[in-house]
C-alpha cells in the first residue's frame, strides 16, 4: 500500500509506494555518487544499476517444467537400480545356466551391483542442481570453495557431456537388446518371457534421462546467461 504525502512542490500532494528490497527477494544496488550535485552543493547518489532477482530466487527465474525434468531425472535411474540390486541379493530375475552361476548372489556381483547403482543413482541426483540455489553458488559448508560463484560453462560442459553420454549408452543398450551380441546359449540362459518383460520394463526410463538432462541443461545455461546479462545492464 503506498503513503499519501501531502506538500512539497505540488499543491495536490504525491503518493509514494513503498519500493521492494532485499526482503522481497531482489537485489538493491548500492548507492553511488553521481559526480553531480544539488543546489545545496550536496552529492547526487544514484543506483549502479537496476534491481533484478538474485540467484536464489528460483521461483522467479527457474521455468516450472525445467523443475520438474530435473526431479524427474533420478527417477529414470532408480527402477534399472533396484532389478540391480534384487541381483545382487540372490533374488531371482531370470537368469539360467551358466549366466545364473556368472551373476549368483550374494556375492562379488553384490557389491558390484551396489556401487554401480550408487553411482548411476548420484549423477542423476546431480541434475537437481541445476534447478537449485547450490548450482549457482557452492554450499558454503564445502572447504575452500563455499559461498563463490559457481562459473556457468563448469557446470554446463559436464551437464552436456553427460547428457550426450547417457543418451549413447541407452541407445546401445537398446540395439544391444534387439540384436544381442551374445551366443544362442548366452541367449537362452538370459532373462525370458515375464523376467525378460521386467528386465526391459526397470531399464526403459533410461531412455529419457538424457533428453531430460539436457533440456534442463540448456535451461541452465540461459537462466544463468540471462543473469549476467542483467548484472551488467
Amino acid at each position: 500500500m503506498g503513503t499519501y504525502v501531502n506538500g512539497g512542490n505540488s499543491p495536490i500532494g504525491t503518493w509514494r509506494l513503498p519500493v521492494p528490497g532485499p526482503e522481497a527477494g531482489l537485489y538493491t544496488p548500492a548507492p553511488v555518487n553521481s559526480g553531480s550535485a544539488d543546489r545545496k552543493g550536496r552529492a547526487v547518489t544514484t543506483t549502479a544499476s537496476p534491481r533484478i532477482p538474485l540467484p536464489g530466487n528460483f521461483k522467479a527465474t527457474v521455468p516450472r517444467w525445467a523443475v520438474w525434468a530435473a526431479h524427474a531425472v533420478p527417477f529414470t535411474a532408480l527402477p534399472s537400480g533396484l532389478w540391480r540390486l534384487a541381483l545382487g541379493a540372490g533374488i531371482p530375475v531370470g537368469f539360467h545356466g551358466e549366466m545364473a552361476e556368472l551373476y549368483d548372489g550374494p556375492g562379488w556381483i553384490t557389491l558390484y551391483v551396489i556401487v554401480l547403482s550408487a553411482i548411476a543413482e548420484g549423477l542423476a541426483l546431480l541434475t537437481l542442481g541445476l534447478v537449485q540455489p547450490w548450482g549457482e553458488v557452492v554450499p558454503r559448508w564445502i572447504p575452500f570453495l563455499g559461498g563463490r560463484t559457481v562459473p556457468v560453462m563448469a557446470a554446463v560442459v559436464p551437464a552436456a557431456l553427460g547428457a550426450l553420454g547417457v543418451t549413447f549408452l541407452s541407445v546401445m543398450g537398446v540395439q544391444e537388446w534387439i540384436a544381442p551380441d551374445m551366443t544362442q546359449q548366452e541367449i537362452q540362459d538370459s532373462p525370458n518371457g515375464l523376467a525378460g518383460v521386467i528386465m526391459a520394463v526397470a531399464y526403459a526410463p533410461m531412455l529419457a534421462w538424457g533428453p531430460l538432462l539436457g533440456v534442463v541443461t540448456v535451461a541452465y545455461y540461459l537462466r544463468r546467461r540471462q543473469q549476467v546479462k542483467g548484472m551488467k545492464g
